[in-house]
């Protein structure tokens, strides 16, 4: 489906521009297929995972004062995040993990439809990849996640149409819940308690193809943020 839409996207270029052209238009392609992927995501919901690796990182090393701002900044931001048009009302067993990235072996799904936000992405491949391929991947993988969009499309042009992407999604209502926990065992000084119910959280995201976005997205109400 998001193949679909992105050839169909793409369809007037190709009407457009002659057999020479050719690798012109597949770079406009690749070109809107990160830009694409990027809108897809909550910027809100990437930033508070920032905060949540953060603090966890902060915990683990037993520095609880310092790590009460980060948390504090998660919550707020997971809470703009319930307002914005990226988030979305689905059952888990709408969603489909991708077997490329499957759930943590502590993962437990939710049982109710609920709202998941779109808090990270990863580009793919479901075929083996030439070196240099490989390496171009993980490099627009890096560049996608620290925001550097123009240099995660430059190198998806080397990888080419065997990427895919797949998005990292985050019960927004349980999430609030393991991050609400992990600020109370913080501010009683239980750093270890406080990592446990962060890993909660983390344990609580599903990976999906963009594709399963794509249908389930549009086909539910979003549920009204409190």
């Amino acid at each position: 489906m998001r193949l679909k839409a992105l050839f169909a996207a793409s369809a007037v270029l190709l009407t457009s521009f002659s057999v020479a052209q050719a690798g012109t238009v597949h770079t406009t392609w690749e070109k809107f297929k990160a830009g694409h992927a990027m809108h897809r995501l909550s910027v809100d919901g990437q930033k508070a995972m920032m905060d949540v690796f953060q603090a966890r990182d902060l915990l683990a090393q037993g520095k609880t004062d310092a790590a009460i701002p980060p948390l504090y900044d998660a919550q707020k931001r997971f809470k703009a995040a319930s307002a914005d048009n990226k988030k979305f009302f689905a059952a888990e067993s709408q969603l489909q993990p991708a077997p490329q990235h499957p759930v943590s072996a502590n993962h437990t799904p939710v049982a109710n439809p609920t709202t998941w936000v779109p808090v990270g992405g990863e580009f793919i491949v479901s075929e083996t990849l030439a070196p240099e391929k490989q390496a171009a991947l993980a490099n627009a993988n890096k560049q996608f996640q620290a925001g550097q969009t123009q240099q995660a499309q430059q190198s998806l042009q080397v990888v080419g149409e065997d990427a895919d992407f797949i998005l990292a999604l985050a019960p927004l209502e349980q999430s609030e819940g393991a991050l609400y926990r992990a600020k109370v065992f913080t501010e009683g000084r239980q750093p270890q308690q406080a990592v446990e119910a962060l890993n909660q959280l983390l344990d609580g995201i599903v990976f999906v193809s963009d594709d399963v976005v794509e249908k389930v997205a549009p086909s539910t109400p979003a549920k009204k943020a409190n």
